[in-house]
């Protein structure tokens, strides 16, 4: 019980309204004693000029006719002091002693407030004397405290109904987050196909519904791509196993009939396939994961001179054999990027041309742009348009007519997509000028 109240208290509601009401009472208070302050001075301001206007008055009369004619103020404090403090002559309301002389003076008398104010007199008969007057305060101090104790009921009550307002309007803000959070949570992999519902408000709630089913889209898609990679791949690595284990049975039933170097041969040809096969998928791991080493400056024209020699090796001489691999069209061009990626990708795009052309493949780069364009080309049967994005799928094979030696384990032209776009470079497929494919890899200069 505790934990959901301290889960309730931590909930954007709870936080909104706790923000809400701290913040307008502070606003409040703060406003509340202002307005005190300045009522106080307001009315405070009103009594001395009261005070101050009674006072000239009763000095005009005093100094006409002398100082008794105090004795007949009333509802008002009125006292002529000597010079030696005797009280010389005094209203209804003002009985010795003496009041304060001392200008704008508070006195109580009575349990009542007063406000004096005092001035010099001179007297008809000869003489100087000082004529106080004092005005009530206490309809100020009723006034101040009534304003005070409407305060003192009227913030708390403002601040609880502020609060109870801004606790609906969050709850009624939240409650489609609060119905898309349901409908997410419902979703398993046997409806990977769910969506939330997107109001029709067309506010923020609308934007995040639209949002959250992007999202659910791509990750049902990659969900269905890891799928059906990991299906694949399992296809992939049984049929190497299964022949080496075919192998070495029919070996082990009839040894006397078993060819040892065709037994060798087997198991070696396809060991190099798993190889093959389990590098290509760490590498890809690597690249879904973000490695792409340390970046520094690469001469991409080295790479694919590199690339050019190999498979000219492999073929034994750039003439010989029925296929002619040409890197006279290389040129200079520098890249920022990893070495080992970059380098597989050059040696997969001239292994995939190699391997797709009928006696020709050419490799040229050169600098366009103020980017490195590599383009590897094959007179082979070509890519149709519609299967030149399905090309870079992983596993994806599009002569499936031809033995899987011949075709590859289907994984080198997603490197290639993958570590180009991992250095923020782009490959297309195109039609090739030799009559065959054409791949382009554009990467930006550097270094």
């Amino acid at each position: 019980m505790a934990d959901g109240g301290r889960r309730r208290f931590r909930s954007v509601r709870a936080r909104t309204t706790l923000g809400a009401v701290v913040v307008v009472l502070a606003a409040l208070l703060v406003g509340a004693a202002a307005f005190v302050v300045v009522l106080r001075l307001v009315l405070l301001d009103g009594v001395r000029t009261t005070a101050e206007s009674g006072l000239e008055q009763a000095s005009a009369r005093v100094e006409a006719d002398g100082a008794g004619v105090v004795s007949g103020y009333e509802d008002v404090l009125v006292q002529v002091v000597g010079d030696d403090g005797s009280v010389l002559a005094h209203g209804d309301d003002a009985d010795p002693p003496a009041l304060p002389t001392a200008d704008e003076s508070r006195w109580t008398h009575d349990g009542e407030r007063w406000l004096l104010v005092a001035d010099d007199v001179d007297l008809p008969g000869g003489g100087d004397a000082t004529l106080v007057y004092g005005v009530s305060l206490d309809q100020t101090d009723a006034a101040v405290g009534a304003a005070v104790a409407l305060l003192a009921v009227g913030v708390p009550v403002l601040v609880v109904v502020m609060g109870a307002v801004t606790w609906v309007v969050t709850g009624r803000s939240l409650r489609p987050v609060e119905r898309m959070r349901t409908e997410v949570e419902t979703i398993r992999a046997a409806r990977p196909d769910a969506r939330v519902a997107v109001p029709d408000t067309g506010d923020e709630i609308a934007r995040l519904a639209t949002t959250m089913n992007t999202m659910l889209d791509r990750l049902d898609r990659s969900a269905a791509g890891q799928r059906r990679f990991v299906s694949d791949a399992s296809h992939e690595l049984r049929s190497p196993i299964a022949t080496i284990r075919q192998h070495a049975e029919v070996a082990a039933a009839h040894p006397d009939r078993a060819d040892v170097v065709e037994l060798s041969e087997v198991v070696r040809s396809e060991a190099l396939r798993l190889q093959d096969l389990v590098t290509g998928l760490l590498e890809l791991s690597r690249l879904d994961e973000g490695d792409v080493g340390v970046r520094r400056p690469v001469d991409l024209d080295d790479l694919a001179l590199d690339a050019v020699a190999r498979a000219r090796g492999r073929l034994g001489g750039s003439t010989a054999g029925s296929i002619r691999v040409e890197g006279s069209g290389i040129g200079p061009a520098r890249v920022l990027g990893d070495e080992r990626l970059l380098a597989a990708v050059v040696r997969n795009l001239v292994d995939n041309a190699v391997r797709h052309a009928e006696g020709r493949v050419v490799v040229a780069l050169a600098e366009r742009d103020g980017r490195a364009v590599l383009t590897v080309d094959d007179d082979g049967a070509g890519i149709a348009p519609a299967d030149r994005d399905r090309v870079f799928e992983r596993l994806v094979r599009l002569d499936e007519a031809r033995s899987r030696d011949a075709g590859g384990a289907g994984l080198g032209l997603a490197i290639v997509q993958d570590a180009v776009r991992a250095h923020g470079g782009d490959v297309v497929v195109t039609d090739s000028p030799l009559g065959g494919a054409r791949f382009a890899v554009r990467i930006a200069l550097g270094g």
